[in-house]
């Protein structure tokens, strides 16, 4: 019954690495958790709810590459280990001393303050246990942690550290399921006498009440992974369903492909998480999944009630460290009339398995092979705004978010200045860039939610710059600046003193980015130093902003 969660243990334990930190850990999150748009691709190490601890390299390697600023890891550091794997560091308050001084060379080599920076093997060999960074809480971090991924270095897959780091964690307490979903194939089931989508609680691990069901249902199940060493609830390792002791669906969340994190909206029910905050894990695969940690029957897991009997189905819950629980319920065949299927209009209706254009007056939406996970009724709902740019359109009335981005183009409706400036922006709460690019009074972005809305903008105005706390950047031996951008939002920034570039680091949790001077090519003299800053955005509206000070 767990012999994939056992087998995949079996070839990790090949390969073992150490602790990231000196101290015992605690996870405030596990691999594979399901988070909107993405699975949790590493463990959260927790730092006791401060920075500066620090940072263990957990093999013998060398770095090979640091991140400034990108992808919402703040300041990253990769370490390439000869077993084939590469281990990353994120949210880090500051790099190790040799880290540092190897960085700054590529900063100013590069002209750039952030970004990624590769290093060669021989610049910073590590060994186990050595000091690379300090914790932190910089990019999207909500809180000082240390954020580890460990990647295959072939296929830059992510796993389970877990997997490699044996007894790093101490849990004797198994996965609990709260409740479980019925969801019937439309047009071709009923569960407990309803066509609708239902949930049920797990008040027991044995539930006492028969539940009726006739047709093709899918199932899905509420349940997170506990450790009695914290009040943290994580998501559930391998998830297995069976039907009258014969396996229907398993999940084993131990590798995550590359490129696959989207599919966790549909991996779970999405549409259920965004009404209750509650992520039920589907035990059946959509079509347009590609998912390889899902493996199913030959219904895709659906199961088919098409006997007049009891049918027994029992969840089993598996963590990492072997701790399972099972929760069984019964449902009886009863023959019962299926609803038909609620029509539709055809021309209205997108693919998951070929590519599909469709258009409304003013809008065309392009999507490519791979960007449904099924296929969907589109609902347009266009919006005339007299005056503006163009008018507002969105293709479903729920949230309905993509496997990958698609294009939209959208039709000018009056003259502009300045056509390289206009862009496409996307509003599901916030305003979001998608890109833009002009051609014959049409606008194309892209597109990565059916029902976000979208409509074009135009942005000819620089980005906002200005000094903090001038009156004190001698002293402090630190020179801040403000920059951000309300339109299209900031692209890149850059700074130099006397004409020579300088390296601004990002202040977290802040629109500021700050210059230390006692690091930077500036000669404390005493003397008058100008300040030259200049700042970017999407539409490449530049902000030049210049100054001097004494130091």
């Amino acid at each position: 019954m767990l012999s994939a969660l056992f087998a995949s243990l079996a070839l990790a334990a090949q390969v073992t690495f150490s602790s990231p930190v000196h101290y015992e850990v605690t996870l405030a999150g596990n691999f594979g958790e399901p988070r909107p748009n993405h699975f949790h691709g590493g463990i959260d190490v927790k730092t006791g709810q401060v920075e500066g601890k620090a940072m263990l390299s957990i093999g013998d390697g060398y770095v090979s590459q640091v991140t400034v600023g990108m992808y919402g890891f703040g300041n990253a550091v990769y370490v390439r280990h000869p077993q084939g794997y590469t281990s990353v560091y994120c949210h880090l308050k500051a790099f190790s001393p040799r880290i540092k001084a190897v960085l700054r060379r590529h900063q100013y080599l590069s002209r750039q303050s952030k970004g990624c920076f590769r290093f060669k093997p021989y610049e910073v060999p590590v060994a186990q246990g050595d000091i690379i960074a300090q914790s932190g809480n910089t990019g999207a971090s909500q809180a000082p942690h240390l954020h580890l991924e460990l990647l295959d270095n072939r296929t830059w897959a992510k796993h389970d550290a877990l997997q490699y780091i044996p007894g790093l964690v101490k849990d004797t307490t198994p996965p609990q399921a709260h409740g479980f979903m019925a969801t019937p194939m439309e047009g071709e089931g009923v569960f407990n006498g309803t066509a609708s989508k239902q949930v049920f609680g797990f008040p027991s691990h044995h539930l006492s009440s028969r539940f009726t069901a006739w047709g093709k249902v899918g199932f899905g199940i509420w349940a997170n992974d506990y450790s009695e060493a914290t009040y943290n609830n994580y998501g559930v390792r391998l998830t297995q369903l069976f039907v009258d002791n014969q396996l229907v669906f398993q999940s084993d969340l131990s590798t995550i492909p590359a490129g696959t994190d989207l599919q966790v909206n549909y991996w779970g029910d999405y549409q259920h998480y965004l009404r209750s905050n509650v992520w039920y894990m589907r035990s059946w695969v959509l079509p347009g999944l590609t998912l390889p940690v899902s493996k199913t029957n030959a219904l895709r897991g659906v199961v088919d009630f098409n006997e007049e009997r009891v049918y027994h189905l029992k969840y089993v819950l598996s963590d990492i460290h072997g701790n399972v629980s099972t929760y069984e319920f019964s449902v009886e065949g009863k023959k019962t009339v299926i609803p038909r299927k609620r029509p539709v209009k055809p021309f209205n209706v997108v693919r998951w398995d070929r590519p599909s254009v469709f258009q409304v007056p003013g809008a065309q939406l392009s999507l490519g092979r791979g960007t449904l996970a099924e296929t969907v009724e589109l609902r347009p709902q266009v919006k005339v705004r007299r005056g503006e740019l163009s008018y507002a359109y969105r293709f479903t009335h729920v949230s309905y978010p993509l496997l990958k981005r698609a294009r939209v183009s959208l039709r000018l409706m009056r003259a502009v200045e300045d056509s390289s400036k206009l862009y496409v922006v996307s509003t599901w709460g916030t305003p979001r860039y998608m890109g833009g690019d002009y051609r014959n009074g049409w606008v194309t972005g892209s597109a990565f939610d059916l029902g976000a809305t979208y409509e074009l903008a135009y942005d000819d105005k620089a980005p906002s710059v200005g000094p903090v706390g001038q009156g004190a950047w001698t002293s402090s031996q630190r020179v801040t600046i403000s920059v951000s951008d309300k339109e299209s939002g900031l692209s890149s920034y850059e700074g130099y003193i006397d004409g020579r570039f300088v390296v601004f680091e990002e202040v977290p949790k802040s629109a500021w980015v700050r210059c230390d001077l006692r690091e930077a090519p500036v000669r404390k003299t005493g003397k008058t130093h100008q300040l030259k800053f200049i700042a970017t955005d999407n539409r490449r509206n530049q902000r030049v902003y210049t100054t001097t000070f004494v130091y």
